[in-house]
């Protein structure tokens, strides 16, 4: 299978599928630790993706989202945005909307 392939098939095993650094537990930078808190503050269910375990997926998501920076946020497949932008539609509530809308809560 090929890079698109295996990030096609990450982003449809789940409503919601966090890329970070890390794990939801155990996160490895602080960017991806808030991301998982605004989650688990909407009581969201969602995947999640250690893009340290993966080199070549670390960089293909780059160019597939034309975003450059982790986490990445997806939900429904589609990108919503990195840490600033979650927690910004974390703090308006838009972000508990669009997890319910997922079936993610």
């Amino acid at each position: 299978m090929n890079i698109e392939d295996r990030i096609k098939a990450q982003l449809a095993a789940a409503p919601v599928v966090l890329f970070m650094k890390g794990t939801p537990d155990f996160p490895q930078c602080g960017f991806s630790a808030q991301a998982v808190g605004a989650l688990r503050a909407c009581g969201a269910s969602f995947q999640h993706v250690n893009i340290f375990e993966d080199p070549e997926l670390r960089e293909a998501l780059k160019r597939w989202s034309n975003w450059p920076t982790y986490p990445q946020l997806y939900v429904k497949g589609e990108l919503l945005g990195g840490c600033d932008i979650t927690l910004e539609m974390f703090r308006s509530g838009e972000l508990k909307k669009a997890l319910d809308e997922a079936g993610a809560t």
